[in-house]
């Protein structure tokens, strides 16, 4: 699977991930860079797509995921997933925003899709 290193190593990479795709699952949106919003992208549809299976296994790889942050599991599990129960993929769309004053990164704003 080809990946975006971001700049960073990959444990700072990792880190970035997971919490861009917590902030996500908890508020429903942030607001980060293009590139990363792209990246996060994946983790957020494949974490939806877990929990849309139920699976003990499926809650455990989520959990590892999220260094075992139960709040964002049960919300993902309890919500999200009947929610997007019908729904066959697609759970994120990108929003692009002005550039940003310091470097001129493009930023969006990486939020889940309603129904």
């Amino acid at each position: 699977m080809a990946y975006r290193k971001l700049g960073v190593d990959n444990k700072h990479r990792r880190s970035i991930l997971a919490n861009l795709t917590k902030d996500v699952i908890m508020n429903g949106k942030v607001q980060t860079t293009d590139t990363r919003a792209k990246e996060v992208r994946k983790f957020v549809d494949k974490m939806i797509t877990y929990a849309k299976n139920g699976s003990l296994v499926s809650r455990r790889k989520v959990l590892a995921f999220f260094h075992n942050d139960k709040e964002v599991v049960n919300k993902l599990f309890n919500e999200l997933a009947p929610k997007y129960a019908t729904r066959n993929g697609g759970y994120t769309r990108i929003l692009k925003l002005t550039e940003r004053r310091g470097d001129g990164a493009l930023m969006v704003i990486l939020e889940l899709v309603e129904e």
